[in-house]
């Protein structure tokens, strides 16, 4: 018999590419969605599931709407993937990011815990609860430093999983994901933000963008491989929090450059701190300028993770690397840019 699985935030990226997997995986697929003016269905409907797919309009600040909607469905694993997911955003809206980064786990902990505590869950947990690192590489054991409303809501959310795993014997897991990227990632995010400006600046769209804290270093993975990590922490037979990562990390620089590299561009800096900008070393264009409003009031200087866990318990390691991922990024952004005109 086919398993239900019910997934908060199905139309963000993770939301969209589980969708996908699950389905390959004969499961049927219910997804919560916020009312909005503009349902933004974009990434499901790219990967052409949206026929598949059960949509239904959830409100993660809604607990009642969150029981009644488990008992229609009664799922067999829930992924809450619904977030205020964007850091920059957490220090403009702190008391939102909590309300559903944080108090909305709860939320769905207490509907499943009274419509049915067999359903399996999954948390969303972050590789930015990591914050200022206290040890590198990060693992499951590594102390917790959050530096944004985003990450201590996330936290919270994290704790709370292990709390109701301990007290009410859920299963609950929590995937602490490192930054894993696509072409379906939001382009409020820096790596898309970069792929999508390189395509327009190529294709004569665009003359430069503007960028933040350039030497950032991150833990960038495939988000299409991480989504198969939830699901398998999902079918142990005991709960549990896993890390999942590439072990490796570069900078948002470096992601700039082979982004520019890819499309036959030489990128060259000039200046210093704020006032550094990148430039076309064959013709001297200015591609790149430093605008300090994107700069973090809480910076997290480098994120690096240990995925061993994961590879020795789930059988999971990723297999798009560094280079590969941003190739992916611009060539997608290339190719809506041309069908776009």
């Amino acid at each position: 018999m086919a398993k239900t699985a019910f997934i908060t935030g199905i139309t963000g990226q993770d939301g969209a590419y589980l969708s996908e997997f699950l389905l390959s995986r004969g499961y049927r697929v219910f997804g919560g969605y916020r009312r909005t003016s503009s349902p933004n269905f974009w990434r499901i409907e790219e990967l052409n599931i949206m026929k598949d797919i059960e949509l239904m309009e959830v409100d993660i600040q809604d607990t009642g709407n969150l029981i009644r909607t488990f008992e229609k469905v009664k799922p067999d694993e829930v992924y809450n993937l619904a977030a205020q997911s964007f850091v920059a955003v957490s220090f403009e809206k702190p008391v939102l990011t909590g309300e559903i980064t944080a108090i909305g786990v709860t939320r769905v902990l207490e509907a499943i815990r009274i419509v049915n505590p067999r359903i399996k869950f999954y948390q969303a947990s972050s590789s930015e609860m990591f914050g200022k690192v206290q040890e590198t590489p990060q693992k499951e054991s590594t102390p917790f430093y959050p530096r944004s409303p985003y990450a201590t809501a996330k936290l919270y959310g994290h704790w709370l999983t292990i709390n109701y795993r301990e007290s009410y014997n859920i299963f609950g897991c929590s995937g602490i994901l490192f930054n894993h990227e696509s072409p379906l990632r939001g382009i409020e995010f820096v790596t898309r933000k970069v792929s999508d400006a390189v395509a327009r600046i190529k294709l004569g769209k665009q003359d430069y963008f503007e960028i933040g804290n350039m030497d950032a270093k991150r833990d960038w993975g495939y988000a299409k491989e991480f989504v198969e990590g939830m699901w398998l922490m999902m079918q142990r037979p005991d709960p549990g929090d896993y890390v999942l990562a590439t072990n490796e990390n570069h900078s948002v620089r470096e992601f700039i450059e082979h982004a520019f590299s890819f499309v036959g561009t030489t990128l060259e800096w000039k200046g210093s701190d704020a006032n550094e900008y990148g430039f076309d070393a064959k013709t001297g264009k200015t591609l790149v300028k430093i605008n300090p409003k994107f700069f973090r009031p809480g910076e997290v200087d480098q994120l690096l993770g240990d995925y061993s866990k994961a590879k020795t318990v789930l059988g999971w390691e990723p297999k798009v690397r560094f280079r590969e991922l941003v190739e992916i990024m611009v060539q997608r952004d290339l190719d809506r840019v041309s069908r776009l005109g």
